[in-house]
């Protein structure tokens, strides 16, 4: 030990160790110690490890934000309520056409309503459109017109809708029977009363065909809402009756005729 100083044997100084290594330029000191855990100017950590994690202060990566709302807007809903009652409207006008309940068929249109079918056949009110339905459609022809897959667009208080019709028409006068399909075009309007209304309607075929009744000679007219039965040479005819009376001998006639118990008709 250096008496005079009080300290051991110093290690090597920076002259010392250049002339070891025998370097020209002398030697930059360590950033880092040997203990401590001090990171040095390289980023490297204790022991030579590698760059230790960055802790993120207040400048560090953004939080990202919260998923945004996704609640129904009033809009939203309100659209949602005007399609579905647009839907009940389309029901109701295909109903009504197959019932021939012709006061409430006018209810689902406005007065100025307009139709297109073809080229040919085309109508400029509804008043018009009601009395060619009741003239073609009245209780001599029985009708089925089914639609689904709406699209439907609203636009504040108008709105239009795309119907993928399927119908079947038998006319038994005629000894025909039609099949088809199309797609119809409407347009609507909220009226004053808060109800949507028809204001346009249209269908374009995609298929027709027509079937003579002649062909399906085991074809029999079992039940119909007004009266129309085939007998055994297929010849149909209007039978009249009130709901809850009584069978009659012209209706155990039929039942024998489609192949049914007449015993087993309900009072």
């Amino acid at each position: 030990m250096d008496q005079g100083t009080g300290r051991g044997d110093p290690k090597p100084g920076v002259d010392e160790r250049q002339r070891e290594s025998g370097a020209s330029d002398p030697v930059e000191p360590a950033d880092s110690t040997d203990e401590g855990g001090v990171v040095g100017s390289d980023g490297a950590g204790p022991d030579g490890a590698g760059p230790e994690p960055e802790t993120a202060g207040a400048t560090g990566p953004s939080v990202p934000s919260a998923a945004p709302d996704a609640r129904p807007t009033p809009s939203s809903v309100s659209s949602v309520d005007d399609i579905a009652a647009i839907s009940r409207l389309k029901f109701r006008y295909l109903r009504s056409l197959d019932t021939k309940s012709w006061d409430e068929f006018a209810d689902t249109m406005i007065p100025e309503a307009t139709a297109t079918y073809s080229e040919y056949l085309q109508f400029e009110s509804r008043e018009a459109f009601l009395a060619f339905m009741q003239n073609t459609l009245g209780p001599h022809v029985i009708t089925e017109h089914r639609c689904e897959h709406p699209e439907i667009d609203i636009d504040r208080d108008t709105a239009t809708g795309t119907w993928y019709l399927a119908d079947t028409v038998l006319i038994p006068g005629n000894n025909m029977l039609l099949r088809g399909a199309a797609f119809y075009t409407d347009h609507y309007v909220r009226c004053a009363d808060g109800h949507w209304r028809i204001s346009h309607t249209g269908y374009e075929r995609t298929y027709e065909v027509v079937l003579s009744l002649s062909d399906l000679p085991s074809l029999r007219l079992t039940s119909s809402k007004w009266g129309l039965f085939a007998d055994d040479e297929g010849t149909f005819s209007s039978v009249e009756r009130e709901p809850n009376a009584a069978p009659t001998e012209t209706d155990a006639e039929l039942d024998t005729d489609a192949g049914l118990d007449p015993d087993a008709r309900p009072e």
